[in-house]
């Protein structure tokens, strides 16, 4: 299945929750889903296999992965030890991509894997052109020299997403970031996610 290029908005309308990875803009006002049957669907109760699904697409559409790239996630996470849905939101929160867009380097997910996609990355002080490496702690991650003259950078910078998470420490003046410490459990993700239903729904499936 390919990465989601379609409307942001509608897809978290779709889910009921705002999902700052994915885009800026909130669904408030708009809290239930779209179409001319929308609050008729927002009414209807949904099945266990529904919710289950339901806190699995906000992983794959948040983070902006394919559902192969999920499953893989899920499955290394269940040969680690400790709780499996800790570890999955882990392993997607020290992606590359996820790391440049929780430092504040740029806006959305989407818009930080085109920067690390473009050469404009930089990672322990080497040009990083892939979005899905992962990010170990003590590793320094910021713009190359060409990437701090993006105006969506700095744009960015002066007015961040999300609140930097701790986990995270600036150093504004180079700019540049580095990974303390790893995330730890799934409350590191930046929205509402039930994420033993994750765990439930690839129980059967992997």
């Amino acid at each position: 299945m390919s990465r989601y290029t379609g409307p942001r908005r509608k897809v978290m309308r779709a889910l009921g929750v705002d999902l700052p990875g994915l885009s800026r803009k909130s669904t408030e006002g708009h809290n239930h889903p779209p179409g001319q049957h929308g609050l008729q669907k927002a009414n209807r109760k949904k099945s266990e296999f529904g919710l289950q699904l339901m806190e699995k697409q906000k992983l794959r559409f948040n983070y902006g992965v394919t559902e192969t790239q999920l499953r893989r996630i899920v499955e290394e996470a269940k040969r680690q030890k400790g709780a499996t849905g800790n570890r999955i939101v882990e392993l997607l929160e020290r992606r590359l991509d996820n790391m440049v867009f929780r430092a504040g380097f740029a806006p959305t997910i989407p818009a930080a894997r085109q920067m690390v996609n473009h050469g404009h990355i930089q990672l322990n002080g080497r040009r990083a052109t892939i979005p899905s490496i992962r990010v170990r702690a003590g590793d320094v991650f910021g713009p190359t020299e060409g990437g701090k003259k993006l105006e969506l950078l700095q744009a960015t910078l002066k007015d961040p997403a999300l609140e930097r998470p701790e986990w995270i420490a600036l150093d504004a003046q180079a700019p540049s970031a580095q990974l303390t410490h790893l995330p730890e459990g799934a409350d590191a993700a930046p929205f509402p996610l039930d994420v033993q239903r994750v765990v439930e729904y690839y129980a059967t499936r992997i």
